[in-house]
């Protein structure tokens, strides 16, 4: 399974958290999914505030953009130029991940880590924040809408369900309305399925998220299995 142009994204909307200690300075790692640059450089500040006695907040974000290129921002607040913001990024676009914003507070810890210290020390915050988080593919799926008696609609939602199909039921006092996301031929098989007396609505596409694996030492593990729903 190969991911979207701009990468995977994290299956979870939770907040990832993380700390590290390296010769006494102490590295706090924040990693979440978000939606656009605004509410990534709204986690960055949050951060910023909840830790206001830290000496760091260093940061990098990858958000999408329909397309075109994805957004990619870092920041070294402070730390030497490209010891700090950079190697965060690296490590979200290594995955590779996209819509994801990391944060690393450091408080100084007295003994100073050198250039190539501050980059281990903040890949490794990341990288340990992130390590076996849950990814996902998006996909875009058609959307169908039917329309069933009340006396043959639990047949036809079981029979969904043991397809795989995702399928919202309404109910009314005329009939019950199935709406199905899927990428299976919906039209054809419910056509068969009632001899023709029951059709299904295309309504457009919509994305959804497919999970698809887990990360593992900085790098997507993605499983065998390919989206079918």
């Amino acid at each position: 399974m190969d991911p979207s142009p701009s990468g995977y994204v994290l299956a979870s909307t939770a907040t990832l958290h993380a700390q590290i200690e390296i010769k006494r300075s102490r590295f706090l790692a924040r990693v979440e999914r978000v939606t656009s640059a605004a509410d990534a450089r709204g986690i960055v500040a949050a951060e910023c505030e909840r830790y206001p006695d830290a000496r760091h907040h260093c940061a990098a974000f990858v958000v999408s953009v329909p397309h075109a290129q994805p957004i990619l921002h870092s920041s070294d607040d402070g730390e030497p130029a490209g010891t700090a913001g950079r190697p965060i990024l690296d490590t979200l676009t290594g995955v590779p991940l996209t819509d994801t914003v990391a944060v690393v507070t450091r408080y100084f810890g007295g003994t100073l880590l050198g250039t190539g210290g501050l980059v281990r020390a903040y890949s490794d915050a990341v990288r340990t924040c992130i390590e076996g988080a849950h990814l996902a593919i998006r996909l875009a799926v058609p959307r169908y809408v039917m329309r069933f008696p009340h006396a043959i609609a639990g047949r036809y939602l079981a029979h969904f369900a043991a397809l795989g199909w995702d399928a919202s039921p309404e109910y009314s006092s005329s009939f019950v309305t199935v709406t199905v996301s899927t990428r299976d031929d919906v039209a054809a098989r419910i056509a068969a399925l009632s001899s023709g007396s029951i059709s299904a609505e295309y309504l457009g596409d919509e994305t959804i998220d497919q999970p698809c694996g887990i990360i593992r030492d900085g790098q997507a593990v993605i499983c065998d299995s390919s989206p079918t729903h």
